[in-house]
């Protein structure tokens, strides 16, 4: 049965045009609380946040995130970083050393950092704010660990934007439930009709007006741009191929 908690989720958009109006620090400080009341692996707390709230190093991080214009106009930009600095710390302390070397080790930060994000975007949202998630913030991911000065064994896995909304965000639609949904085995049977649904939900929504594409298999035919058209072309691009190296530099073995 739906709740108002149920609701705030339902009525997520990501915005990209915000007030000037300042969020003040101590709301701020409340969000990143509540990024850290969500589940974290066996306690070890594996995230840390950069607030920027400086317009020279908002503007500095929207060049470096592919020119995005609401990184530098929204009032707050929060780096989510995976943190294993601490607990270096941690083991110093205790005479024993972290092992760092495998996937494990990074990916176990990462899932705590998209946990944490996601509940202080919520209670964001539940207070009248917007945010909108910045994956290009590995887009030049060495240049942004210079910039905000990540010591090793601290990664940027994701951004966001943070402020008051200066327009009604679009709220996407969403696949339907039984393309994501599998009962008690994963079933592989294409779900082409969902998709072709979902494709005419998109394209109702206006995001894509106005343009179309080749039908696939038959080039003189045309047909309106849908989601996936827009998919394909993104996930049959190579893009951040230089990730690795630089989490290697960063102190994660990605054995």
């Amino acid at each position: 049965m739906p709740t108002h908690v149920i609701d705030l989720i339902n009525c997520h958009g990501s915005v990209r045009r915000y007030k000037p109006d300042s969020v003040p620090a101590e709301t701020i400080e409340t969000l990143v609380v509540a990024g850290q009341r969500a589940s974290t692996s066996s306690n070890l707390q594996m995230t840390s946040v950069v607030a920027v709230t400086d317009a020279a190093t908002r503007a500095r991080l929207a060049e470096l995130c592919g020119g995005q214009a609401h990184i530098a106009q929204a009032p707050v930009f929060l780096a989510w970083c995976a943190d294993l600095q601490r607990l270096d710390r941690a083991c110093e302390q205790r005479g024993v050393d972290q092992v760092t070397d495998y996937v494990e080790n990074f990916l176990v930060a990462a899932v705590d950092v998209a946990i944490a994000a996601q509940n202080a975007a919520l209670a964001a949202e539940s207070l009248g704010l917007g945010i909108c998630y910045i994956g290009s913030i590995r887009n030049n991911t060495a240049r942004v660990i210079e910039l905000l000065e990540l010591p090793r064994l601290v990664f940027p896995v994701v951004g966001m934007t943070l402020g008051w909304p200066a327009a009604q965000p679009l709220i996407r639609p969403r696949l339907p439930v039984s393309a994501v949904l599998h009962w008690e085995k994963y079933d592989p049977q294409p779900k082409d009709e969902e998709l072709r649904e979902y494709d005419r939900m998109m394209i109702d929504t206006g995001i894509y007006e106005g343009r179309q594409v080749a039908v696939p298999g038959k080039p003189e035919q045309m047909e309106n741009y849908g989601w996936t058209e827009h998919s394909a072309r993104r996930v049959a691009q190579a893009l951040r191929t230089e990730l690795r190296e630089v989490l290697e530099r960063q102190g994660f073995g990605l054995k």
